[in-house]
């Protein structure tokens, strides 16, 4: 494919990629082979492939490393004789001849990098010889602020491959801008999950201790039964990597949360679980599932309640698992739950309802809330859909990190 051509083509690749979909067809061979049919249909299928190639390392940001993987796919895309890719202080990587024309291509940038406009000058190049004659250089644009450019070289200026450069420096924006939402995303996420950690309450960490205590002469052999569960649940709680669990994991942990919870207050807590063996792989939010049981014990044992029962139930629904969590305990005013689940009701209201609530929408959609039924005396009720699968969704391994 010419340089020419290819230049065309990237000028189209936006719209198509936008789109979603490939224009063409397919033609069938006589030994019942399927390609793209006609030469522009084939170019097309090339650059869309090419693209895709180029576009994982540049969602991991602007560095050295993810410029020097995408360089040459960016290359192909434009189909000329050298390639850079910079910040604003230096050439990130080079793809093709004429390396040593990168010395002095940052100098060359400044009114791009202040304006933002693309430019083409003379390369000024010495050599008879040598291919490079053109550069044409189009800003790196991400949330209003230019990282770098683009910068393409060829033997003469022509408008196309200006075009041509100008399209493929906007596509890597973008590939840009969504690695900044990815990492925007990632820290919006640990801040939540820190919350939930946060929200572990310190009176159950001080009264689970004090209750291991209590067994240590009169029954050493459930202290120390006790001592591990608490390690293991803090350690688990407090990983510091991993989106994503196994509702087993989070199964595990919560039957240790309710071990510790149980040392404390005996026969005033009693607990039922019927769980469906075929859910337990399903991958959920981590701590996901724990701040609803402990509410459920805040709550179950709330006030003058001499006595609370726990159900926690997760069932095989076709496409999808379901989790319910139920105690008999005080309940609450539906208004107040509004309340909570909008994150207006202070911080101290209900253990993370509204963070779960929230982070099973980001991972699902809003069709997968939290739905809760509850009233003043009623007890409360909380219902958690979770798809069996979601692109994008997988847990860390058990045990891959203390």
């Amino acid at each position: 494919m010419t340089g020419t051509a290819a230049a065309v083509l990237v000028a189209l690749c936006p719209l198509l990629l936008a789109g979603g979909f490939l224009v063409g067809r397919r033609t069938a061979h006589p030994d019942g082979r399927s390609d793209v049919g006609s030469p522009v249909e084939r170019a097309t299928f090339e650059t869309l492939h090419t693209a895709s190639l180029a576009a994982p390392p540049l969602r991991a940001g602007l560095t050295a490393d993810t410029a020097g993987k995408a360089v040459r796919g960016l290359r192909t895309l434009l189909g000329t004789g050298a390639l850079c890719v910079t910040n604003r202080s230096s050439v990130l990587a080079w793809d093709g001849t004429g390396e040593r024309h990168a010395a002095w291509v940052v100098d060359r940038l400044g009114a791009l990098l202040d304006t933002g406009r693309s430019a083409a000058f003379d390369c000024g190049c010495g050599d008879p010889d040598c291919p490079l004659r053109w550069a044409i250089a189009s800003p790196v644009v991400v949330d209003g602020r230019v990282l770098g450019a683009l910068v393409a070289y060829a033997s003469r200026d022509f408008a196309v491959l200006a075009r041509a450069t100008d399209e493929v420096a906007r596509w890597m924006s973008v590939q840009l801008e969504l690695a900044e939402l990815d990492r925007s995303r990632t820290r919006v996420i640990e801040a939540e999950i820190r919350a939930l950690r946060a929200q572990i309450s310190p009176h159950f960490i001080f009264n689970s201790l004090a209750a291991i205590a209590s067994f240590v002469r009169t029954d050493p052999e459930r202290a120390r039964e006790l001592l591990l569960q608490f390690a293991d649940f803090t350690r688990y709680s407090f990983r510091s990597h991993g989106e994503f669990t196994t509702l087993a994991d989070e199964l595990h942990s919560i039957d240790q949360y309710l071990a510790l919870a149980r040392a404390r207050f005996g026969d005033r807590l009693a607990v039922t679980l019927q769980i469906a063996p075929e859910v337990l792989p399903v991958s959920l939010p981590f701590l996901c599932l724990q701040p609803l049981v402990e509410n459920a014990v805040k709550h179950g044992l709330e006030g003058a309640v001499a006595r609370s029962r726990i159900t926690i139930g997760a069932r095989d629904a076709g496409a999808e698992a379901e989790v319910v969590i139920e105690d008999d305990g005080v309940g609450m005013e539906p208004g107040r739950l509004r309340r909570i689940l909008r994150g207006a009701d202070g911080p101290a209201s209900g253990v993370g309802l509204s963070n779960v609530d929230e982070r099973l929408r980001q991972a699902f959609g809003d069709a997968y809330g939290l739905v809760i039924d509850t009233g003043v005396g009623a007890g409360m009720r909380i219902t958690v859909r979770i798809p069996k699968y979601r692109a994008g969704v997988h847990p860390q391994v058990a045990g891959e990190e203390a």
